[in-house]
């Protein structure tokens, strides 16, 4: 169990995301490989490798794209609210040999800022904050990629109670990039059950940092 930073210890989503990861905790010993599934925007992105760099995941939970990214031999930042989903990334990544390459952080992506233009691959897969979209494209490299996946607008129709500040708004994130980013893929996933997410993968034009 790592040291909680104080300005987290009552924080609502690091309790929110606890709670959900505390029965992925108790069976941490037997945790089997699937528990740590790889976005599809990762697997495509780390089949065709972006430049040589780092790799940023953010909201990372149980992130079989940092262990696979780490595999490898890609340097990984994960960052999470939830330490109970940072302890069992950590458990696996030191399972599969790859904790060296792993740096685990846990913050409010709210207020933690990553470095401008350093990773090759950023991506942030079940989470938005519009502030936090920003810094996340600047911490692109040039040349790197960027991924996102979210809940839209939409999705309230099936889950009233997701607040609206947690969806995409029409032609978001593509609508909110820089102008040095290509689009290389934005669309809508429908899911009656659990509501309409929309998936983008951008690249940063090469040459072009600002």
């Amino acid at each position: 169990m790592r040291d909680v930073p104080p300005e987290l210890a009552d924080h609502p989503d690091r309790l929110r995301w606890n709670a959900k990861y505390a029965e992925a905790a108790r069976r941490a010993d037997g945790a089997a490989a699937e528990a740590f599934p790889v976005h599809p925007l990762a697997e495509r992105v780390l089949a065709a490798p972006p430049p040589d760099g780092p790799m940023l995941d953010l909201a990372c939970g149980l992130s079989g794209a940092a262990l696979l990214a780490a595999a490898a031999g890609r340097a990984v930042t994960a960052v999470d609210v939830s330490e109970a989903a940072l302890d069992l990334l950590d458990a696996e990544a030191r399972r599969r040999g790859v904790r060296d390459l792993i740096t685990l952080v846990q913050a409010d992506l709210g207020a933690w800022r990553p470095p401008a233009g350093r990773y090759a691959f950023v991506l942030c897969a079940g989470f938005w904050d519009r502030s936090v979209f920003g810094p996340a494209a600047a911490a692109v490299a040039p040349g790197g990629m960027l991924g996102w996946e979210a809940f839209t607008d939409d999705a309230r129709r099936v889950r009233p109670g997701l607040p609206a500040e947690w969806c995409l708004a029409p032609g978001e994130p593509a609508a909110l990039l820089p102008d040095d980013f290509a689009v290389l893929e934005q669309r809508d996933l429908p899911d009656a059950r659990r509501g309409t997410k929309r998936r983008m993968l951008a690249q940063r034009t090469a040459g072009r940092h600002r």
